[in-house]
């Protein structure tokens, strides 16, 4: 099935943006991988901050969708944290990737103010969900001295986006999973 040219421009900008940073990609880049010009691309998406709020928005959907998809997919508290771990592991690409929201993090002076607005929806709804995992996993004893899963959830986030960090610049997945020991280790089947 054919992609339209705006999926096809947001596919290819968030793949340089998850690679190369907000600032290491331009719409002749973006121009080049789709197959249109410059200019075609300003119809779709009238400037690269109006192409950043479609990309936030796009990945807060897609990642809402996952853990939808991860609490249906799982039952236990833990078996949820370990689904996310997985997925921000997988994000990484072998070390070559961050996730969008992370790579956009990098670089918050040169995006606009309702990127950034999108970014915090996006960290809310994704502490949010945390929170529910921990009071699950606490309520099922599948993870370990959930005190506050508010709390934790709000330490959790960070704590995944910055194994993604030190993983990314080592170009070395292991770094993730050494940044995460501690908060494994509390998991119980």
């Amino acid at each position: 099935m054919a992609t339209d040219t705006k999926t096809a421009l947001l596919d290819a900008a968030e793949r340089e943006a998850r690679s190369r940073g907000f600032d290491g990609f331009s719409y002749a880049d973006l121009a080049a991988e789709v197959g249109i010009s410059k200019a075609s691309i300003h119809h779709h998406f009238a400037s690269k901050a109006t192409l950043a709020v479609a990309l936030m928005k796009r990945y807060y959907t897609d990642l809402e969708t996952a853990c939808c998809e991860i609490d249906e997919g799982h039952a236990t508290g833990a078996a949820r944290l370990i689904a996310v771990i997985e997925r921000y592991h997988s994000a990484l690409e072998g070390g070559q990737c961050l996730c969008l929201c992370v790579s956009f993090s990098t670089g918050t002076q040169s995006l606009s103010s309702d990127t950034i607005a999108e970014m915090n929806r996006f960290r809310a709804m994704m502490v949010d969900w945390l929170s529910r995992t921990f009071l699950r996993g606490k309520e099922d004893g599948t993870i370990l001295n959930v005190t506050d899963p508010v709390s934790e959830a709000a330490a959790a986030l960070p704590l995944l986006e910055g194994a993604q960090l030190a993983a990314r610049v080592a170009q070395d997945p292991k770094r993730f999973d050494a940044a995460l020991e501690l908060l494994k280790a509390r998991l119980s089947a």
